[in-house]
């Protein structure tokens, strides 16, 4: 079993980072803004969609994950309630904004209707997975409409 290492400099490398952590769960206590070293880590549990094949099956994989940004200069939280550090999110997509270029905003997204915003000097993320896989039944989906 291979783990998954990625990193992103660009919009195009961060919507492929995006995918691969869509329907990731974690807590709010696992995410960390290092001000000084103006850092923010999310560590998470990704469902594998690297490892989904198309293919009908009874059992998927989920693998703690770890997300980081560098270069950011301010986050804000909205509808995600700090005090709750044991409150479960669902992280729907990462998104960035550009701004005055290479900088900009990178958004993420959780189901619910909660967002981190962090203010970034340029795009540069990296998904590394932590450890070995374990087995769900469940894999993520969503309505559309």
């Amino acid at each position: 079993m291979e783990q998954l290492k990625l990193a992103a400099l660009d919009a195009e490398d961060l919507a492929v980072i995006s995918a691969q952590v869509q329907d990731a769960v974690l807590k709010v206590g696992d995410i960390r803004y290092y001000p000084a070293d103006r850092q923010l880590v999310l560590v998470m549990n990704r469902f594998a969609w690297d490892m989904e094949d198309g293919r009908a099956r009874k059992s998927h994989e989920r693998r703690r994950a770890a997300l980081s940004f560098a270069r950011v200069s301010a986050l804000k939280a909205q509808n995600i309630r700090q005090d709750a550090k044991d409150a479960v999110l669902s992280l729907l997509a990462v998104e960035f904004e550009e701004g005055e270029a290479p900088a900009g905003h990178l958004r993420l997204v959780f189901a619910g209707g909660g967002t981190l915003s962090a203010e970034a000097e340029c795009i540069e993320a990296r998904l590394t997975d932590l450890g070995a896989a374990w087995e769900t039944e469940h894999r993520p989906s969503h309505d559309i409409g």
